[in-house]
């Protein structure tokens, strides 16, 4: 809980801070509160040529929440981190889906923090493995300018997406901000394969976005919501292994969250590939936090 830390100016409701909020999580307290998970993994970066880093990524992101004022008391819990060791990505993304499933399944909102991308494998885990998936339909929302649809035999960071849908589960995919520069033909050749819907970074108006979520939100049951920081432009968000050259404006991604917290869909999301070594002023922690700030906030304002 040492990343949990910031400015005290009261302990009445007016004076709440992140960090005055959060206690250690323990199972059976506060059904239905968000609970945030760490996931320190460089492993799927590195076997995907991307920069190395992200394994520091969960602690910078509950430092750049920790300060931020809270709208209106709530109770959130932190349940401590899953490091990936000696190479070893399989194993920490089955921990993972097993921490995620027992969250769900005590009805808790399961928030992780990345880490690489790689953590999406292992949060779609957990949901899979939880009571509420059952005969559900999951929908994966994933804000990225990367499909992450790579075809390589090793998994990766590249590769959770492709690994999903290949499992044959009952699972919709879609991708709002795709570079197209940032994925080759063959990327979107298998996004069209599986019947993946994305929408462009050029055609990411506020308009456009809200559609694209709105009609996809009609076709499941369960959402999956997944942030990958390299989403934003490279002057919003330095801090990542690729940095986006165009990039999806940070109003047009935060219109997302709260239109996907309003849902009443929204069970599980993850924040991937801050990597603090390549941060410019906490510029990207800080901004990722901000997302998760109103994610969270506007969630238990519709309950």
């Amino acid at each position: 809980m040492t990343s949990w830390t910031g400015r005290v100016d009261g302990t009445s409701p007016e004076h709440l801070r992140w960090h005055q909020a959060v206690a250690p999580y323990e199972p059976g307290v506060d059904p239905g509160a968000c609970v945030f998970v760490g996931f320190a993994s460089d492993e799927g970066v590195r076997r995907n040529k991307g920069r190395p880093g992200a394994a520091d990524g969960p602690d910078a992101l509950r430092r750049a929440l920790s300060p931020m004022a809270l709208p209106a008391p709530l109770r959130a819990f932190d349940a401590g981190t899953i490091a990936v060791t000696d190479q070893r990505l399989e194993d920490g993304q089955r921990r993972l889906g097993d921490t995620v499933t027992a969250l769900l399944d005590a009805g808790a909102f399961p928030i992780v923090l990345g880490g690489g991308h790689e953590v999406a494998f292992g949060t779609y885990l957990g949901l899979a493995g939880a009571e509420c998936a059952g005969g559900a339909v999951i929908g994966i929302l994933n804000l990225d300018a990367h499909f992450d649809l790579r075809p390589d035999l090793v998994p990766s960071s590249g590769t959770p997406f492709r690994q999903i849908l290949e499992s044959g589960a009952d699972v919709r995919y879609a991708v709002l901000g795709i570079s197209q520069p940032a994925n080759t033909t063959i990327l979107f050749d298998t996004a069209d394969r599986f019947g993946v819907r994305y929408l462009l970074d050029d055609d990411c108006t506020a308009e456009r976005a809200e559609t694209f979520v709105a009609d996809f939100l009609a076709d499941i049951d369960l959402l999956y919501l997944t942030i990958d920081l390299d989403v934003l432009p490279a002057a919003v968000a330095p801090g990542v292994s690729a940095p986006a050259a165009f990039g999806v404006a940070l109003p047009v991604v935060q219109a997302v969250c709260d239109q996907v917290a309003a849902s009443g869909k929204l069970v599980v999301a993850d924040v991937a590939e801050l990597n603090p070594a390549l941060d410019i002023d906490n510029r990207t922690a800080r901004t990722a936090a901000r997302l998760l700030h109103r994610l969270v906030t506007r969630r238990v304002s519709q309950k």
